[in-house]
């Protein structure tokens, strides 16, 4: 399926896919509205929001409280390139989270198709091609 990237104005880039817009500006220190998120934040986001679909599928399979669980994502990065140099996943189990589920969820948490991808990145190709359309009045 493909995803269709688009400029709406100013810093703004919006990408359309499954029916969704995906909306992303940059900060107003780069120009931008700061009326979403940065394409960086949202990499971020997919990060933490995947491993956080298998750690909740985790506990809802096994019965256990989501009451107060959740990820809290860090990043650390590199001074000279200013890469990020490590992501850390801190998972937040409710106080009753039974001690000999902590590896498995962990293992949950790391099956997330995001890092699994990070892991093995897939080889990128970008090539150009020209609107061959009549240009407007």
């Amino acid at each position: 399926m493909d995803m269709e990237v688009y400029f709406p104005g100013n810093k703004k880039v919006y990408a359309r896919y499954k029916g969704f817009v995906i909306e992303t500006d940059q900060p107003a220190r780069a120009g931008g509205d700061e009326s979403a998120p940065a394409p960086f934040d949202l990499f971020l986001a997919s990060i933490g929001t995947c491993a956080g679909i298998y750690v909740l599928s985790f506990l809802e399979q096994r019965g256990l409280s989501t009451d107060g669980a959740g990820i809290v994502l860090r990043q650390e990065r590199d001074p000279d390139t200013k890469l990020v140099s490590k992501i850390s996943l801190e998972i937040k189990l409710p106080a009753d989270f039974p001690e000999k589920y902590r590896d498995a969820v962990i293992r949950a948490a790391d099956m997330c198709a995001v890092k699994r991808h990070l892991d093995n990145p897939p080889v990128f190709e970008t090539y150009t091609t020209i609107d061959r359309r009549p240009a407007e009045d």
